[in-house]
């Protein structure tokens, strides 16, 4: 709406009355601190809270990013509202009268703010009206339902304000009509009446239905929930949007769970709203309903203003329909738990019971250990995906891991991506610790157009002349990659046949501390090695009997890697013209596979550098630039040895 000038008085009567903690606390968890208030901050990300709120000054500010200001400051930046419409919100709030500059338009201002108090008003005499056709006669059946069926007490029921909404077709119309006298136009956008297609007069919205009242954070009715107690479809019907209610911007129990949330550091979010209740009538105070749609960013953002640790249950069925609610119900939070900026974690309860349920078999105890023990999402995705598959079948394997990549690509934090990949690698290990790393590989291999996006700092650009330096971190390496394959299976073929050689290969990788970077020659050289220490007692490297047929007989058991390195074991005419030169083409490999080494700690080296802010850390700063330059010049050095070696030996 058009909002006038406030007058001066108006604006500071709002400030002398809306206290900033109570108008902080709407939206940050805050914790007292000597004589002031801290928490997280708002406006930025931090895991240490720096922002505080003094009461005695009636100022927030954050020691982080320097915001600050008084109450009304705060929700204008915070919701990126205009100074006028806040003043209005606070003004309604706490009951302050308001004047404009100019009194001409002070009945028109009266006018559209009376519109939304006059929906408070009558959606609160619906509330009542509804809970009282409860107790007669004609609500009996709804009475006994809540009781019997529900097995809610007296209290609960009066707590949560449950009525019931009589069959015929103008009763409440009548009600606030007739005997109210309310307006027929402020039920109609209250949602609580529709005008009839034909013959003119209006309808109530819910007929003989059990009432949930809908409120918003400070506890007002905005708009009701009405389950039919016979076959009518749909089984639940919500109030449509309304000026004051937004199906994707409200969650059901939220005025009396944020308390609960904020004290536990934990959200329940459960389906329907009698779970929520349930939940609640079992001491269970921090749930909230999500009313049926998909988690809103909104609504998420709602939750997590309670929450410190930013800790979010989300507790549906575990039967199937359950699990396709759960995966719904995510939506667009999910961008938000790949980056980590949520802890978003599943609770399935057994024998596909809803919250309800569970609790009129079980204790709260029980529900709060199982609640205690829900796995991480990313934990419930990965046991999804190999729920009811046999991995020891090719087949299944395939498709796991295919599901397996899809998911690790999507996982945005690389600390959580690194601990998930080597989560999944035991997975499909299948229990041998030896076939870890090369699962690590596999993944990562398989994520890594995904895992190796980088931006680079402008100071960066700058500081290569606003070019692109001559290795720039985020440059793909598909030949570096090949020519690598290309050296290392060469070396391992003239270590397996040419005895002669394998001491000074061995002494070369020692010399230099290289490792095999490809997981399947990695993990031939393990088994080589293995094989050299025999029982305990390490052999000479040119004295292993049968090498090639010993190796053969190790990889019978590993049928999936076998495929990657089983052409080692063989010469033909092409490799044995390779080899002939044995000594040259050792030293053309060993230099290929110390390029890789020093690329990956050059890139390591110019990816810190990058990102540190030389102001602030110079002495760091200046540490990195040594690094990846000294590493710069070992590259160009070693660069220059291999296009001669490679191209003339490999």
């Amino acid at each position: 709406m058009q909002i006038p000038r406030l007058h001066p008085d108006t604006i500071e009567e709002v400030k002398l009355r809306a206290d900033i903690v109570d108008v902080v606390s709407e939206y940050v968890v805050l914790r007292k601190r000597g004589k002031d208030f801290v928490g997280l901050c708002p406006f930025h990300d931090e895991k240490s809270p720096s922002f505080t709120v003094s009461q005695t000054k009636q100022m927030y500010y954050c020691f982080g990013c320097q915001a600050g200001g008084n109450a009304i400051k705060f929700v204008m930046e915070l919701g990126k509202r205009s100074f006028a419409d806040v003043v209005l919100d606070l003004a309604r709030r706490y009951q302050v009268p308001v004047q404009t500059l100019e009194p001409e338009q002070r009945q028109e201002l009266q006018r559209q703010l009376s519109l939304r108090e006059q929906l408070y008003e009558v959606l609160a005499s619906s509330a009542q009206f509804y809970q009282h056709a409860l107790r007669q006669s004609q609500g009996q059946k709804a009475l006994q339902y809540l009781q019997s069926n529900r097995q809610f007490k007296e209290e609960t029921i009066q707590q949560f304000g449950l009525g019931y909404a009589p069959a015929g077709w103008e009763t409440l119309y009548r009600y606030l009509v007739e005997d109210k006298h309310y307006p027929v136009q402020i039920l109609e956008k209250a949602g609580l009446i529709k005008p009839r297609k034909e013959g003119g007069g209006y309808y109530d919205v819910f007929r003989d239905r059990l009432m949930i009242p809908i409120r918003d954070v400070q506890g007002r009715v905005i708009a009701f929930g009405g389950r039919t107690l016979t076959d009518e479809q749909p089984k639940y019907l919500n109030s449509p949007e309304t000026e004051l209610f937004s199906k994707g911007k409200t969650l059901f129990a939220l005025d009396r769970a944020k308390g609960g949330i904020s004290q536990l550091d934990q959200a329940v979010v459960v389906e329907g709203y009698f779970d929520a209740i349930a939940l609640h009538a079992a001491g269970i105070n921090n749930a909230v309903a999500s009313l049926g749609t998909a988690l809103s960013l909104e609504q998420v953002r709602l939750i997590l203003r309670y929450t410190e640790s930013k800790q979010l249950v989300l507790n549906f069925d575990a039967d199937k329909a359950g699990t396709n609610a759960t995966e719904r119900a995510i939506g667009e939070i999910a961008e938000l738990a790949y980056k980590g900026e949520v802890q978003l974690k599943i609770l399935n309860l057994p024998d596909g019971k809803d919250a309800d349920e569970y609790l009129h078999s079980h204790t709260p105890e029980d529900y709060g250990e199982l609640l205690k023990n829900a796995p991480l999402w990313l934990d419930w995705q990965i046991q999804q995906i190999i729920q009811d598959r046999d991995l020891k079948q090719a087949t299944d394997f395939q498709q796991v891991t295919q599901q397996i990549v899809k998911l690790l690509k999507n996982i945005a934090n690389s600390d959580t991506r690194n601990y998930y990949v080597s989560y999944c690698a035991e997975i499909l290990s299948l229990g041998d610790t030896r076939l870890i790393p090369l699962r690590v590989e596999n993944l990562l291999t398989q994520i890594a157009p995904a895992a190796a996006t980088y931006s680079k700092p402008v100071s960066a650009k700058k500081a290569w002349g606003g070019g692109k330096s001559p290795l720039s971190a985020n440059s793909p390496l598909p030949t570096e990659r090949s020519l690598l394959e290309h050296a290392e299976a060469l070396l391992l073929r003239i270590y397996l046949h040419c005895p002669e050689q394998r001491q000074m290969i061995v002494d070369e990788l020692e010399e230099r501390d290289l490792q095999f970077s490809l997981s399947h020659h990695r993990f031939l050289w393990q088994q080589i090695l293995e094989i050299s220490s025999g029982d305990g007692e390490t052999q000479s490297f040119s004295s292993l009997p049968n090498l090639i047929s010993r190796l053969q007989d190790r990889f019978l058991e590993f049928d999936s890697e076998i495929g990657l390195i089983s052409h080692l074991f063989h010469v033909d005419e092409k490799n044995q013209k390779e080899i002939l030169r044995t000594p040259q083409v050792v030293q053309a490999a060993i230099a290929c596979m110390d390029l890789v080494m020093l690329e990956k700690r050059y890139r390591h080296f110019l990816e810190l550098w990058q990102q540190t802010d030389p102001e602030a850390e110079p002495d760091r700063y200046e540490y990195y630039y040594q690094a990846f330059y000294a590493e710069k010049i070992k590259l160009q050095q070693i660069d220059r040895q291999r296009l001669f070696s490679i191209t003339e030996l490999l």
